[in-house]
């Protein structure tokens, strides 16, 4: 007994059903199978079950694993709504749509596509002692509907896009040789979980066709474990434990029931007093429940101490040994108490990320604990403690590594019941997300970081709030574990009263229509609710395409829209530029980012959030929203350190009224604090400095020691600053910390003098229209400097804002901004006193927001303006903010950015002005690219149309969806 419970703790446990049998035996079906596509539907009418099939495959994998299916062509049947179809009609588009490798724009292009039955067959010998023994076929995660075969016998039918596929074979498997056939079917039928739900979408994983993970024949004896589920009850320091026992001998049997709890993963040791009981099973299922007292000290599981415990279960008769599972439990609650989620009687925060199943080397998710362990500690390192899976349930290796990690989780039902599909319209997905997510609960309802629950994400469907509140009131009947809410929504969807939580998108986006601070939150948006609200996919700030990433897809997914951007960008005339605009669009993202985070910090009785996301979308339309690329690694521009200032359990907070200032102010500084950590900080010290761009302080000092409770808007003091003695235009950083910890925090502001000397020069001709004398003084070699703001015509179709795209211009059919951000030299003369960094920053707001742009299409290609702003890829037009360039025998700078009107009220175009007028005095002002003075001309010609087109509303014939939801 010794040896076999010794056994047990070391074993790993992480099947669900029919896991870790005592007597169980197990037949690996890992290995070569033989193989047959059927396109046509013919298979089953055909008996193919009952034929040798000639082709091969190795399994586990998939059919593009394999090399098998259809090359992708203009006629691809793609799972998956394309809302910009101009690419198929757009004449600047065709080389792309040409010849055997076209380049799609809307998601990673799989190297086969394949939708439709396949068949997977190979020859097994089940051994001599397997006979009278329960047989179970395992599949672990097939891809998606099933269909199995022992010779000529069909055992029966499976559809999870969840849960492995458990077939019962007792009775249809006899010892000796047999060959075993499994249908497997990704096609979508009667249940339509929707086309870009992640489940199954080319967006993301891909529609893919095999099987992954474990595959297995195992077998038990006629008395065995079905189910254990664990009930955690910190409060009463005590787990109650719920037994399915099978008895499928025709007399009752009793015996004993062995439950042994220890922790396996904490520095600290913990064992549970073992517990026997006698138990009595009627053939048939058995039902029983037991407490397991933990004992004073038993450990708990969280984010900062992760402790789990192993049970294992043991079953014996007279006879022995009957049945043994071993289950991973943590000892947490995980509950809500009004607008905050608490652990084990402790408020949190969530700090969370969309995870859209984007695995691109292989199109599916790990199936190993690994790689989960890896992509959770990536989060966690950029100060994340949660993740949302968007219209998807991972497989159970996500589970083992979220647990031992210390991550909250939020799987979803395998839906976005729209696009094609509805919820609550008595559709069969209706009854398909409750058997879907009782299989989720059953086989991954004992880990400890399955905290919550959601239907899945925005649905379509008059009743869905009926359906969807009937969704919660029976899991929170069923399963008091976790927290519930019906669906991951932005603001337009109907509000579900019963939600226990709420998802919605109102607390998010940057309130930059209006000069930049650090002040805003958003407690105008949560104050009404009574529940706690988890902002729904904050963020979503894009930056341009990383060429240098290409080189990376060496899987079965080719990155072939960046190769499209990529050479539309070469085509441009702008092949140099791409790094440029990638770095300079990716510092204004991680400064969205951070500003939105803050925003979300200081708002009283927020939740959390859900960001979307801390990875890249490589989908609808291609969405470059992460700070990290669809392989989880750093893009170059922020790393996990720099990430953790502003997104961590606990933050340093400002209430910046503004972040430029005049000489003459008095900037006062409130400081607060934000901290959701392991346990309250007792007497700490938080220190400050202000030091510019060449580290000399400014002025420095520290509040008194004081202890800061779990929460927000935890009040530290107030910075006041007087800049009088800066004479010059500055840029500044206020870097905080608490003294002796890691955590710090800075902010970048801008101080400017209070006045300028008048620098209106002669030789320098001011304008806002190309009138005659400006054509005289170029003609002349003359100097000239046109003010255009509110004067272009060719460049008004594009919409500039500071803040960078949202999602992408594809996906929104070109809603505004259409632009990222702008790339400059700091060095330039022109900016000897305007301190700039290369990239858009909060104090270039007065000057970009709602600005025009001039569209340089008929500049000399690869011309660089002084400052370029960074249009959407998908259009990859050269823009010019301010550009310099020779014309005729003359000197002209152009500034679409208002620098001459209202300057006593806008201190940054007013230093902008400065500068540049500065610069063109100086014999530094000398363009070396001639542009035609037509071209420039041109610019204000209003006989210009602007050149976005379409070219058609519609989407092409193979796309159209049909009344079922089903493309053609």
């Amino acid at each position: 007994m010794k040896k076999i419970l010794k056994n047990l703790f070391i074993a790993l446990f992480v099947l669900p059903s029919f896991a870790s049998i005592g007597q169980s035996q197990k037949l690996n079906l890992q290995g070569t199978w033989r193989f047959a596509i059927d396109s046509l539907d013919k298979g089953i009418q055909e008996k193919w079950f009952s034929r040798k099939l000639k082709d091969k495959v190795k399994l586990p994998g998939s059919m593009l694993e394999n090399g098998k299916g259809n090359a992708v062509t203009l006629q691809t049947q793609w799972t998956g709504s394309i809302y910009d179809s101009s690419w198929y009609f757009n004449p600047r588009m065709a080389k792309y749509r040409q010849g055997p490798r076209p380049k799609f724009p809307f998601w990673l292009t799989p190297k086969k596509h394949y939708v439709g039955g396949a068949w997977y067959q190979r020859d097994i010998t089940v051994p001599a002692n397997w006979k009278n023994q329960r047989i179970w076929l395992y599949l672990e995660r097939p891809h998606y509907e099933t269909r199995v075969w022992i010779d000529n016998q069909e055992i029966g039918l499976q559809n999870s896009l969840c849960v492995a596929h458990v077939y019962d074979l007792t009775g249809k498997l006899s010892t000796g040789k047999h060959t075993l056939t499994v249908r497997v079917d990704n096609k979508t039928k009667e249940i339509n979980v929707g086309k870009d739900s992640h489940s199954i979408t080319d967006h993301t994983q891909g529609n893919w066709n095999g099987i992954v993970g474990k595959m297995e024949l195992s077998t038990e004896g006629q008395v065995w474990l079905s189910d254990v589920q664990v009930y955690p009850n910190v409060k009463e320091k005590l787990a109650k434990i719920v037994i399915q026992l099978e008895n499928n001998l025709s007399a009752t049997v009793s015996g004993k029931i062995n439950l042994i709890a220890k922790s396996f993963n904490a520095n600290k040791q913990h064992s549970a007093t073992p517990l026997t009981v006698d138990f009595k099973a009627e053939k048939g299922t058995n039902t029983f429940t037991y407490t397991l007292p933990m004992g004073d000290d038993f450990l708990t599981w969280d984010e900062y101490v992760p402790a789990l415990y192993k049970l294992s279960i043991q079953v014996s008769t007279k006879e022995g040994v009957q049945s043994v599972r071993d289950v991973q439990f943590g000892m947490r609650d995980f509950a809500i108490n009004g607008t905050r989620f608490e652990i084990n009687g402790r408020p949190i925060f969530l700090r969370g990320t969309v995870e859209n199943c984007q695995f691109p080397l292989t199109g599916y998710a790990p199936m190993d604990v690994a790689s989960w362990e890896k992509v959770f500690r990536k989060a966690k390192s950029y100060g994340l403690n949660h993740f949302r899976f968007h219209s998807y349930c991972p497989p159970e290796a996500a589970f083992i590594a979220a647990d031992l990690v210390g991550i909250y989780l939020q799987p979803e039902g395998p839906s976005w019941a729209n696009h094609g599909s509805s919820l609550g319209d008595g559709h069969p997905i209706d009854q398909y997300i409750i058997d879907e997510t009782n299989r989720m609960a059953k086989a991954y309802g004992n880990y400890a970081s399955f905290c919550m629950l959601a239907y899945g994400n925005e649905p379509r469907g008059g009743k869905q709030v009926d359906y969807l509140t009937k969704f919660i009131k029976y899991w929170q009947a069923k399963d008091p574990r976790r927290k519930y809410t019906g669906a991951s929504v932005a603001m337009s969807w109907p509000l579900v009263p019963a939600n226990e939580y709420m998802i919605k998108s109102g607390p998010r986006g940057l309130p930059w229509d209006k000069l930049p601070s650090g002040s805003a939150d958003f407690a105008e948006k949560v104050k009404n609710f009574t529940v706690p609200y988890i902002t729904h996919e904050l963020g979503q700030w894009c930056v341009f395409p990383n060429f240098d990433e290409i080189k990376k897809y060496k899987g079965l997914y080719e990155a072939r829209n960046y190769e499209l951007f990529q050479e539309d960008l070469k085509d441009r005339g702008m092949a140099d530029r791409g790094r440029d605009f990638f770095m300079a669009s990716g510092k204004l993202q991680a400064i969205s980012y951070k500003h939105e985070m803050e925003m979300a910090f200081r708002t009283p009785l927020s939740a959390g959030f859900q960001m979307l996301g801390l990875n890249d979308y490589s989908g609808q339309g291609t969405a470059l929203v992460g700070l990290l690329d669809s392989f989880w690694e750093e893009k170059g521009y922020i790393d996990a350190k720099g990430f953790r200032q502003f997104c961590d359990s606990t933050v340093i907070l400002t209430r910046f009224p503004k972040f430029v200032f005049l000489q003459n102010e008095s900037i006062q500084i409130p400081v607060e604090l934000f901290h959701f950590g392991q346990k309250a900080l007792s007497k700490s010290t938080i220190i400050w400095q202000i030091v510019d761009t060449e580290g000399k302080t400014e002025l420095e000092g520290e509040f008194q020691p004081v202890d800061y409770a779990i929460g927000n808007n935890l009040p530290v003091g107030k910075i006041n600053f007087a800049p009088s003695e800066i004479n010059q235009a500055k840029k500044l950083l206020l870097k905080a910390s608490i003294k002796g910890s890691s955590v710090q925090n800075e902010w970048e502001f801008w101080v400017y003098p209070s006045t300028l000397p008048n620098l209106l020069s002669e030789e320098i001709y001011t304008c806002n229209s190309l009138d005659e004398k400006a054509l005289q003084i170029l003609e002349k070699g003359g100097k000239v400097f046109l003010q255009a703001a509110g004067k272009i015509e060719r460049g008004k179709e594009v919409v500039n804002y500071l803040q960078p795209v949202f999602w992408n211009t594809s996906w929104f059919k070109m809603r505004p901004p259409h632009t990222l951000g702008f790339v400059c030299d700091p060095k330039h003369p022109a900016f000897q006193s305007f301190p700039t960094d290369f990239h858009a920053n909060v104090q270039w707001w007065e000057l970009v927001h709602k600005t025009q742009v001039m569209l340089l299409d008929e500049f000399p290609k690869g011309f660089k303006p002084v400052v370029q702003p960074i249009d959407t890829w998908f259009l990859n037009r050269p823009l010019g903010l301010i550009v310099e360039a020779k014309v005729g025998k003359g000197k002209l700078l152009i500034c679409s950015a208002d620098v001459t009107s209202n300057l006593e009220t806008r201190p940054v175009a007013r230093q902008l002005l400065y500068s540049l007028q500065q610069y063109m005095a100086s014999t530094a002002f000398n363009p070396q690219e001639s542009v035609d003075l037509q071209v420039v001309k041109n610019l204000f010609d209003k006989s210009y149309n602007p050149n976005f087109n379409t070219y058609t509303k519609d989407a092409p014939d193979e796309l159209k969806v049909k009344k079922n939801g089903m493309n053609p």
